[in-house]
């Protein structure tokens, strides 16, 4: 069985994608909400950031659609390729948005050089965790010092209390024909 083809194309985010992305983000917050029901000031449902200081930020965007649907933010920290957000708007989820934004990621952080990539994520809410593992994602047993910042700072902000969240990565191998 070959995987499902997305509905929408993966590309480099162009600057009039990005007045798009924190709506997108701001719109998963109902998922949440229904998880875990009313997440008034929680920082879980913060104003995201805007779609220009994402694209400030050493890394790359890609996005999914025209207008975007979804898109994935992947940092470079320390020299290493990690994955900040994905988000799918919810009128786009469960057709493959996600799963070719994360591929088109995982080839991207590849062709960049980059040896894995990194994310912190909810270990058990369905759209997280379980959702990165079927990618080939695993848990990090010890992380590295830049990642135990990373998720001190989602401990102290009280991202915890929804549940445990744990560093995954996936190893990347080499781009084919280099």
């Amino acid at each position: 069985m070959s995987p499902r083809p997305a509905p929408y194309a993966v590309r480099l985010a162009r600057p009039s994608d990005l007045r798009h992305l924190a709506a997108i983000e701001d719109a998963g917050g109902a998922l949440f909400e229904g998880l875990w029901g009313d997440l008034g000031g929680d920082p879980l449902t913060d104003p995201p950031p805007t779609g220009g200081h994402r694209a400030d930020r050493p890394g790359f965007l890609l996005v999914a659609g025209d207008p975007v649907v979804g898109f994935v933010h992947v940092l470079e920290i320390e020299g290493a390729a990690h994955l900040e957000q994905l988000s799918v708007h919810p009128d786009a989820m469960r057709q493959g948005v996600g799963t070719a934004l994360v591929r088109a990621a995982l080839e991207e952080a590849r062709w960049a050089g980059h040896e894995e990539l990194s994310l912190c994520t909810y270990r058990d809410v369905p759209w997280n965790g379980p959702f990165y593992r079927r990618l080939g994602f695993t848990e990090v047993e010890d992380p590295e010092p830049w990642q135990r910042r990373l998720r001190e700072h989602e401990t102290a902000l009280g991202l915890d209390r929804h549940g445990p969240r744990v560093v995954m990565r996936v190893a990347l191998g080499r781009p084919a024909g280099t």
